[in-house]
């Protein structure tokens, strides 16, 4: 079972029995209890599900998850991001309006952009949003909507009238994981739908994923496979499983030596 599946199944737990016990999870899983606390840690920095003393339950009101949701995220396969981000700026042209989500891969991409002027990014991530406004000549716009517990993400479909009005040259996106068959996928019903409606009034889609996102699914689909013009990962993938993509373009990012 991959990490996405074993976590899905943790939150359906959740959902029917209003509680997970590390030892009962951990032995119906086959895993450690170990890889059990580090799923219900990742789970609570989504702002899923509040940990106690040998298991996890809901989230309780006014609770708060640990604040580094962002830059947890993005310490893994973080060599693996910034190539990945430094590859999908190529695409960038000075002047053009972008939209980015709030995930950590196009956090990396976010980096890379204080070169280009005269850009209008359409974002709701906050982290991102305040990295690209680092230049004053580009024009950052933040989607409202309301903010995810524990972490930098906007999210919800409040921003949909001003999505309707933007026209996109490109949208730069990644997910938990993706297959030809789910497309995108993610934890969060509101993330996906916010993610379908910036992607309807973009010129093409890009995804931005690590292998390590290739060929899993998680609980909710935000692109479809069909709407995906260009995937950009790292050279970690398969490329046998990379040519099954039929008509998305695919591109890989060289991972620095030693970046792994």
């Amino acid at each position: 079972m991959f990490a996405a599946q074993r976590r899905e199944w943790l939150l359906r737990q959740l959902a029917q029995n209003r509680q997970i016990i590390v030892r009962e999870a951990a032995k119906e899983l086959k895993v450690s209890e170990g890889t059990i606390r580090t799923d219900l840690r990742l789970l609570e920095e989504e702002g899923l599900l509040e940990r106690t003393h040998g298991g996890a339950v809901p989230v309780r009101a006014g609770h708060q998850p640990p604040a580094h949701a962002m830059p947890s995220r993005g310490e893994l396969n973080r060599q693996e991001k910034r190539a990945i981000g430094r590859k999908a700026a190529e695409m960038v042209r000075s002047g053009q309006c972008i939209l980015l989500d709030a995930s950590s891969t196009v956090f990396e991409l976010a980096r890379c952009l204080s070169e280009y002027d005269y850009l209008t990014v359409v974002t709701n991530g906050l982290a991102t949003a305040e990295e690209v406004g680092r230049n004053p000549r580009n024009n950052v716009i933040l989607i409202g909507g309301i903010l995810r517990p524990g972490s930098r993400t906007v999210e919800g479909t409040l921003g949909r009238g001003l999505l309707q009005e933007v026209h996109a040259d490109l949208f730069f996106t990644s997910s938990e994981g993706f297959t030809p068959g789910t497309g995108m996928t993610d934890f969060s019903p509101n993330e996906a739908e916010l993610k379908k409606l910036m992607a309807a009034n973009a010129s093409q889609v890009v995804a931005l994923l690590d292998h390590t996102k290739l060929g899993r699914r998680s609980i909710v689909t935000s692109i479809q496979a069909k709407d995906i013009g260009t995937l950009i990962t790292d050279s970690g993938a398969d490329p046998d499983w990379l040519r099954t993509l039929g008509k998305i373009r695919v591109v890989v990012a060289d991972v620095p030596s030693g970046g792994k």
